[in-house]
């Protein structure tokens, strides 16, 4: 082995194993917790004291902060708190607030309460999507170009790992202790992004094109956006990161309570969830990561993609089965299946999209840029599925899902204009 070939082997190790690396699985499982809990363990809270599915569809309009972040994301990128410094300060105020408001639903009843649990989601929510608009800024400022790709898998998989907490853990405990117990077991996960804030992670330094006014930070960010792109191109942007998870994002909108409805107990769910979803997620998210390396985001992409439309099927094979009088091993097999060709497409999918976001964004506009391409990219999870829960019970789940496989082509198909497969940008 020659000399050149082996520094090129240890840059391309030190690429994969570096802080920054590992400051990306901290951000990825702190942004995913308090999501997660709202779209997998509030939904199988209310399904388990008999709120019917309709309103369960509808609780996700309280995720509306995720699609309009890009409103204060401004503010977060040119007030600088006094301590911590500009980024870590408000890391660490967002992840304070988020283990407050996530220990609130100790005391509360879905039949006494819901009004009152609607108005402290919509907290959680809030705090969530204001700690993302900081940690996506955060992890775009300390990743270089050529670690994009990776970092964000890394990102990626970390926040589909945190899913596990409220769709696993959470539910499997929910069988053994009371719900309140639960909720506090849960929100003290929020604990090691906490101490990431505190004790890891390093203030990156400020741009000298970054904005110092309001106003600069308001206006620049979108003229800047539309200069470099053009009206056509930003539209074609726009469009594509609205589109491109469309169809799983949909189909995952209510899955813990489809599986519910499937006859599967929440101990079934959790214990499954588990083993089958977090060891593919965490094999593929390394795997995929390491090989966006090679690939280039671009046919990450349209490879990532493919899978991620392809495992919404699981879920129709799942309904057209379903629903099952008895669970006996081969039901519980075939759930396994189903969630982990989940975690695996739509995880790699995600990474690639994140990756992708990430790239169009300039260095000099970070939160306000990647706020409103993430913003517009969780439309579809907030509005278009809170009307999940009418259209399956119009249509019923094997239906739905076939919808939600046909909605997943039109994004699909925009990678011939916005990523092309021989286009290597990075």
């Amino acid at each position: 082995m020659t000399e050149t070939t082996t520094k090129a082997k240890n840059f391309f190790w030190q690429d994969i194993f570096n802080r920054r690396i590992l400051i990306c699985v901290f951000t990825g499982f702190s942004s995913g917790l308090p999501l997660y809990f709202l779209i997998n363990l509030i939904p199988a809270w209310l399904r388990s004291e008999g709120v019917d599915l309709k309103t369960i569809g509808l609780f996700s309009i309280i995720g509306f902060p995720f699609t309009w972040k890009f409103l204060w994301s401004p503010l977060m990128d040119v007030i600088r708190l006094p301590w911590l410094g500009r980024r870590r300060g408000w890391m660490f105020v967002t992840q304070v607030a988020l283990l407050c408001v996530l220990l609130s639903y100790m005391k509360l009843n879905p039949q006494n309460d819901m009004f009152l649990i609607m108005k402290i989601s919509l907290l959680v929510a809030f705090f969530a999507a204001s700690q993302d608009i900081v940690l996506d800024a955060f992890r775009r400022e300390i990743l270089p170009d050529n670690e994009l790709g990776l970092g964000n898998a890394v990102h990626v998989n970390a926040y589909r790992v945190a899913a596990l907490v409220p769709g696993s853990l959470s539910l499997i405990l929910a069988d053994i202790y009371p719900w309140s117990t639960v909720f506090l077991i849960t929100a003290l996960f929020m604990l090691p992004g906490l101490f990431m804030t505190l004790f890891l992670a390093r203030e990156p330094r400020l741009p000298k094109t970054a904005p110092k006014t309001l106003q600069e930070t308001v206006i620049e960010p979108f003229q800047e956006f539309l200069t470099r792109k053009g009206l056509s191109g930003a539209l074609l942007v726009l469009t594509f990161i609205f589109l491109y998870k469309l169809g799983d994002s949909m189909a995952t909108a209510l899955a813990t309570p489809f599986y519910l409805d499937m006859g599967f107990s929440k101990e079934d769910i959790g214990l499954i969830a588990k083993n089958a979803g977090l060891w593919p997620t965490i094999i593929a998210g390394i795997l995929g990561g390491i090989w966006m390396i090679k690939l280039g985001i671009n046919r990450a992409l349209w490879l990532f993609g493919v899978v991620q439309v392809v495992s919404i099927l699981g879920f129709a094979w799942l309904a057209y089965d379903g629903p099952f009088a008895v669970i006996r091993l081969s039901q519980r097999l075939t759930l396994a299946a189903v969630i982990g060709f989940e975690a695996v497409g739509v995880g790699l999918g995600t990474a690639a999209f994140v990756a992708y976001m990430a790239r169009e964004t300039n260095p000099a506009f970070t939160a306000t840029q990647l706020a409103l391409f993430t913003s517009l990219a969780a439309v579809p999870r907030t509005f278009m599925n809170a009307g999940a829960g009418f259209l399956i019970e119009k249509m019923g789940y094997l239906n739905f899902f076939w919808l939600c496989f046909l909605l997943a082509f039109p994004g699909m198909l925009l990678l011939f204009k916005v990523a092309p497969w021989n286009q290597r940008t990075e």
